[in-house]
């Protein structure tokens, strides 16, 4: 069970969510406070931007609210939502790959002043600490090695179970993680030159 010292079991939540009538959200909140974080965290690796993961993140909790009938408490609470979570990101990189992105080098936009960017913002932007060098470095990675490195090492999934998600074979989430590993180990390096 997930609890803070003194904290109402996670699971306890749910059941009084449950029960309680769908205008009083006291319960619910408190599970979102409780795992906001880590599921925010997550959304931003997975999703490689923080304006998406803000948006990400609500909707999970959002998806969650409405699923709370379908938990059926085989596993613990934050195992059930950070499954909500790869799957509901997963399918936002899906929807993503079909959009066009225009380049900001492209004549057109580099003209416009909405696009143009403060010298001080940009010399901000060089000026990383860990936490930056980390994401810009997962950022940098694939979608195909990002998301099962994440799956693995932050959310704790087995092998198998993100072969599943992902609909590829056991051999091949254990190579894409590897090569992911690698990857990152190359590019977190060159950053901190």
């Amino acid at each position: 069970m997930d609890t803070t010292e003194g904290a109402v079991p996670d699971e306890v939540l749910v059941e009084r969510a449950r029960d309680s009538a769908r205008d009083d959200t006291r319960d619910f909140e408190q599970l979102v406070e409780r795992h906001q974080y880590g599921v925010a965290a997550n959304c931003r690796y997975l999703s490689g931007s923080d304006t998406d993961a803000k948006d990400l993140t609500q909707e999970v909790f959002v998806k969650a609210y409405f699923a709370l009938d379908r938990f059926d408490g085989r596993a613990r609470f934050r195992t059930w939502l950070n499954r909500i979570k790869v799957n509901h990101c997963l399918n936002f990189l899906r929807d993503r790959k079909k959009v066009s992105f225009t380049e900001l080098s492209d004549a057109e936009a580099a003209g416009e002043p909405a696009l143009a960017v403060d010298p001080a913002s940009e010399r901000r932007l060089h000026v990383l600490d860990e936490r930056e060098r980390t994401a810009q470095a997962l950022d940098a990675l694939s979608d195909t090695l990002r998301v099962p490195l994440l799956m693995r090492d932050l959310d704790g999934y087995s092998y198998q179970e993100i072969a599943d998600s992902l609909g590829i074979g056991l051999s091949a989430a254990k190579m894409r993680i590897k090569r992911a590993r690698e990857a990152f180990r190359d590019i977190y390096g060159e950053r901190g030159e």
